[in-house]
Protein backbone atom coordinates (compact mmCIF):
# COMPACT_ATOMS: atom_id res chain seq x y z
CA UNK A 1 0.00 0.00 0.00
CA UNK A 2 1.44 3.51 -1.09
CA UNK A 3 -0.56 6.21 0.77
CA UNK A 4 -1.24 9.66 -1.30
CA UNK A 5 0.37 12.16 -0.47
CA UNK A 6 -0.91 15.62 0.55
CA UNK A 7 -0.58 17.88 -2.12
CA UNK A 8 -0.24 14.96 -4.92
CA UNK A 9 -2.75 15.25 -7.82
CA UNK A 10 -6.22 12.75 -6.79
CA UNK A 11 -6.71 9.88 -9.27
CA UNK A 12 -9.38 9.86 -11.13
CA UNK A 13 -11.61 6.80 -10.74
CA UNK A 14 -14.64 5.60 -12.07
CA UNK A 15 -16.83 3.82 -10.06
CA UNK A 16 -21.04 2.88 -10.35
CA UNK A 17 -23.04 5.15 -9.20
CA UNK A 18 -26.24 3.86 -7.36
CA UNK A 19 -28.93 4.89 -9.14
CA UNK A 20 -26.88 4.62 -12.28
CA UNK A 21 -24.29 6.36 -14.55
CA UNK A 22 -20.39 6.75 -13.64
CA UNK A 23 -19.28 8.22 -10.32
CA UNK A 24 -15.76 9.65 -11.42
CA UNK A 25 -13.65 10.16 -7.80
CA UNK A 26 -11.51 13.46 -8.13
CA UNK A 27 -14.08 14.77 -10.28
CA UNK A 28 -16.62 17.84 -8.44
CA UNK A 29 -20.33 17.46 -9.44
CA UNK A 30 -23.73 19.41 -9.44
CA UNK A 31 -21.28 23.12 -10.05
CA UNK A 32 -18.91 22.22 -7.07
CA UNK A 33 -15.34 22.94 -7.63
CA UNK A 34 -14.32 20.61 -4.46
CA UNK A 35 -14.91 17.05 -3.68
CA UNK A 36 -14.87 15.27 -0.43
CA UNK A 37 -14.45 11.20 -1.06
CA UNK A 38 -15.27 9.11 1.97
CA UNK A 39 -14.31 5.36 1.64
CA UNK A 40 -16.71 3.06 3.73
CA UNK A 41 -15.97 -0.41 4.40
CA UNK A 42 -19.31 -1.49 3.53
CA UNK A 43 -23.15 -2.55 4.68
CA UNK A 44 -21.35 -5.01 7.06
CA UNK A 45 -20.02 -2.04 9.06
CA UNK A 46 -22.31 -0.74 11.71
CA UNK A 47 -19.93 2.74 12.14
CA UNK A 48 -19.82 3.28 8.43
CA UNK A 49 -23.75 3.03 9.10
CA UNK A 50 -23.46 5.94 11.51
CA UNK A 51 -20.42 7.83 9.75
CA UNK A 52 -22.36 7.65 6.60
CA UNK A 53 -25.89 9.33 8.46
CA UNK A 54 -23.41 12.01 9.89
CA UNK A 55 -22.17 12.55 6.63
CA UNK A 56 -25.81 12.62 4.81
CA UNK A 57 -26.60 15.35 7.26
CA UNK A 58 -24.06 17.79 6.69
CA UNK A 59 -23.97 17.28 2.84
CA UNK A 60 -26.08 20.81 2.53
CA UNK A 61 -23.11 21.96 4.80
CA UNK A 62 -20.60 20.78 2.64
CA UNK A 63 -22.20 21.83 -0.76
CA UNK A 64 -22.37 25.09 0.78
CA UNK A 65 -18.92 25.32 0.80
CA UNK A 66 -18.60 24.07 -3.07
CA UNK A 67 -17.86 20.87 -1.86
CA UNK A 68 -19.14 17.50 -3.72
CA UNK A 69 -19.81 14.94 -1.31
CA UNK A 70 -19.32 11.32 -2.58
CA UNK A 71 -19.53 8.02 -0.39
CA UNK A 72 -17.91 4.70 -2.06
CA UNK A 73 -16.89 1.25 -1.42
CA UNK A 74 -16.49 -2.27 -2.60
CA UNK A 75 -19.75 -3.29 -1.99
CA UNK A 76 -22.01 -4.91 -4.73
CA UNK A 77 -24.84 -2.91 -6.24
CA UNK A 78 -27.22 -4.52 -4.39
CA UNK A 79 -25.31 -3.87 -0.73
CA UNK A 80 -24.66 -0.40 -1.18
CA UNK A 81 -28.55 -0.25 -1.99
CA UNK A 82 -29.39 -1.41 1.05
CA UNK A 83 -27.07 0.78 3.40
CA UNK A 84 -28.49 3.59 1.24
CA UNK A 85 -31.96 2.34 2.10
CA UNK A 86 -31.37 1.40 5.51
CA UNK A 87 -30.18 4.77 6.81
CA UNK A 88 -32.16 6.98 4.33
CA UNK A 89 -28.99 8.28 2.01
CA UNK A 90 -29.20 10.78 -1.19
CA UNK A 91 -25.54 11.17 -1.04
CA UNK A 92 -23.73 10.04 -4.00
CA UNK A 93 -22.64 6.68 -4.02
CA UNK A 94 -20.35 4.60 -5.84
CA UNK A 95 -19.63 0.86 -5.43
CA UNK A 96 -17.87 -2.09 -6.63
CA UNK A 97 -14.40 -0.59 -5.89
CA UNK A 98 -11.79 -2.92 -6.72
CA UNK A 99 -8.96 -4.12 -4.62
CA UNK A 100 -6.82 -2.49 -7.38
CA UNK A 101 -8.62 0.80 -6.93
CA UNK A 102 -8.61 0.56 -3.13
CA UNK A 103 -5.18 0.02 -3.85
CA UNK A 104 -4.73 3.25 -6.00
CA UNK A 105 -6.87 5.20 -3.46
CA UNK A 106 -4.26 4.32 -0.84
CA UNK A 107 -6.47 3.03 1.73
CA UNK A 108 -5.64 -0.18 3.83
CA UNK A 109 -7.45 -3.09 2.31
CA UNK A 110 -8.74 -5.85 4.86
CA UNK A 111 -9.81 -9.53 4.42
CA UNK A 112 -13.37 -10.67 5.87
CA UNK A 113 -13.41 -12.57 9.26
CA UNK A 114 -16.12 -14.28 8.49
CA UNK A 115 -18.68 -15.06 5.64
CA UNK A 116 -21.33 -13.63 7.98
CA UNK A 117 -19.23 -10.26 7.70
CA UNK A 118 -18.71 -10.26 4.36
CA UNK A 119 -17.59 -11.77 1.16
CA UNK A 120 -14.64 -10.48 -0.30
CA UNK A 121 -11.65 -7.76 0.42
CA UNK A 122 -13.00 -4.62 1.44
CA UNK A 123 -11.39 -1.09 2.30
CA UNK A 124 -11.29 0.53 5.81
CA UNK A 125 -12.00 3.92 5.99
CA UNK A 126 -10.37 6.90 4.11
CA UNK A 127 -11.27 10.55 3.88
CA UNK A 128 -10.11 12.38 1.06
CA UNK A 129 -10.79 16.89 -0.07
CA UNK A 130 -9.96 17.21 -3.45
CA UNK A 131 -8.86 20.81 -4.14
CA UNK A 132 -9.86 22.79 -7.36
CA UNK A 133 -6.62 21.79 -8.59
CA UNK A 134 -7.29 17.92 -8.14
CA UNK A 135 -5.40 17.88 -5.86
CA UNK A 136 -5.09 16.10 -2.35
CA UNK A 137 -5.75 18.88 -0.16
CA UNK A 138 -6.77 16.69 3.06
CA UNK A 139 -6.47 13.11 3.77
CA UNK A 140 -6.93 10.61 6.33
CA UNK A 141 -6.71 7.19 6.52
CA UNK A 142 -7.58 4.54 9.07
CA UNK A 143 -6.52 0.57 9.49
CA UNK A 144 -9.37 0.33 11.25
CA UNK A 145 -12.93 1.26 11.83
CA UNK A 146 -12.65 2.90 14.96
CA UNK A 147 -10.26 5.37 13.87
CA UNK A 148 -12.11 8.52 11.19
CA UNK A 149 -11.95 12.16 10.77
CA UNK A 150 -14.47 14.38 12.86
CA UNK A 151 -17.07 15.22 9.78
CA UNK A 152 -18.08 18.32 11.54
CA UNK A 153 -14.51 19.60 12.13
CA UNK A 154 -13.91 18.49 8.39
CA UNK A 155 -16.38 21.18 6.90
CA UNK A 156 -15.16 23.50 9.61
CA UNK A 157 -11.55 23.17 8.12
CA UNK A 158 -12.73 22.85 4.68
CA UNK A 159 -14.39 26.66 5.32
CA UNK A 160 -11.05 28.12 7.35
CA UNK A 161 -8.89 26.42 4.04
CA UNK A 162 -11.08 28.67 1.38
CA UNK A 163 -12.26 31.64 3.10
CA UNK A 164 -8.06 32.12 3.83
CA UNK A 165 -6.13 30.77 0.82
CA UNK A 166 -4.57 28.32 3.15
CA UNK A 167 -1.95 26.04 1.70
CA UNK A 168 -1.88 22.51 1.48
CA UNK A 169 0.02 21.04 4.93
CA UNK A 170 2.03 18.05 5.44
CA UNK A 171 4.08 17.90 1.91
CA UNK A 172 6.96 16.32 3.79
CA UNK A 173 6.76 12.56 5.01
CA UNK A 174 8.29 11.97 8.53
CA UNK A 175 11.73 10.86 8.43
Amino acid sequence: MTALAAGSPFPKLDLAKLGGGTLTLGAPQGGHDWQLVVVYRGLHCPLCKTYLAKLQDLEADFNAQGVDVVAVSGDPEEKAQAMADEKGLTVAMGYGLTPEQMVALGVYVSDPRSPKETDRPFPEPGLFVVNGDGAIQMVDVSNAPFLRPDLEGVLKGITFVRANDYPIRGTHKAA
